[in-house]
């Protein structure tokens, strides 16, 4: 796990220095853009419907699915209750969506890969496209809308959730996978080459979004109970919920390091959208991001010891 961790870590440092230093002109924020756009819509689909495609589909995705929904639902609950105590109702939301919402693409997926083998890939994309992104833009469009502003062009929750390019890949790779097409070689090898690209460019798009403005450090009361919540609320849940379930032991492992993630890159866009709190997420981001080299290699050496591998 440190060497996985070390390794995602060169990625995202690069990332945050072609921020600082813009090489060739290429400004931070605009390569951040392009990168995630050519991953959110063509790279991410593609291994989407690569993984999707061939993964046995049972009760296992199914418990899979509530685990990851309990440990979501868990996290919102405690953060509102202690939120709302906040006066400042833009930060109020920014904070509840912090502790909410994972980053189970941009470092859960890499680092499940590298740390499972390429099964885990489909652990990571079913709590994304299955909780985490229809979550995200049903529940977590309504508390930014309660907390922040409604955009003049506003769409429903279910319509935007219906943009998102990885759900339609979801949609197609299920009814594949259900109708048991075969998935020819040369399709296969064409998105396996696609989504071979996802993981180091996620973790350099992640570099790039981190902030760290000079007054972050005043902020630290508000930001360390959704920390808190995140980093340690949220997958004990999972890992309570996941035995209840009796999810296999490696797929139990994996989903909960999965809800150990640091808090999701996308909610800057959010936050951004609804008036929240954006600079106070961004640093949410970035301090969670740093304190999951501690973390996470803590939950995986416990998962280890308690399923006694």
């Amino acid at each position: 796990m440190a060497l996985v961790l070390a390794q995602a870590g060169i990625l995202i440092i690069i990332g945050i220095l072609w921020r600082r230093w813009s090489p060739h002109g290429l400004e931070g924020e605009l390569t951040r853009r392009v990168v995630t756009g050519v991953v959110y819509h063509l790279l991410l689909p593609a291994l989407v419907l690569a993984v999707m495609w061939r993964t046995p589909l049972g009760w296992d995705a199914l418990r899979l699915v509530g685990a990851a929904l309990s440990g979501c639902l868990v996290a919102i609950a405690i953060a509102f209750l202690w939120y709302r105590r906040c006066k400042d109702r833009a930060t109020c939301g920014a904070m509840i969506l912090a502790a909410s919402f994972a980053n189970v693409t941009y470092l859960g997926l890499p680092v499940l890969e590298k740390t499972f083998g390429p099964w885990a890939r489909s652990v990571a994309i079913q709590y994304d496209v299955l909780v985490n992104t229809p979550l995200l833009f049903t529940l977590g469009i309504i508390i930014a809308q309660r907390y922040g502003q409604r955009h003049p062009d506003e769409r429903n929750g279910i319509a935007n959730l219906l943009r998102v390019p990885a759900l339609w890949a979801t949609l197609l790779a299920l009814m594949l996978n259900l109708t048991n097409v075969p998935q020819p070689t040369w399709i296969e090898d064409f998105l396996e080459t696609l989504g071979h690209a996802v993981p180091p460019l996620m973790l350099f798009a992640l570099g790039l979004s981190l902030q760290w403005p000079k007054n972050a450090a005043r902020k630290l009361v508000m930001i360390v109970p959704a920390l808190v919540i995140q980093l340690f609320i949220m997958p004990l849940t999972v890992a309570a919920v996941g035995l209840a379930l009796d999810l296999p032991v490696q797929v139990w492992m994996a989903t909960v390091l999965e809800a150990a993630m640091p808090t999701m890159v996308l909610g800057i866009a959010v936050c951004d959208r609804y008036g929240l709190n954006t600079a106070l997420f961004a640093v949410t981001v970035t301090l969670s991001t740093a304190l999951s080299a501690l973390t996470l290699p803590l939950w995986f050496a416990g998962l280890r010891n308690f399923a006694g591998m």
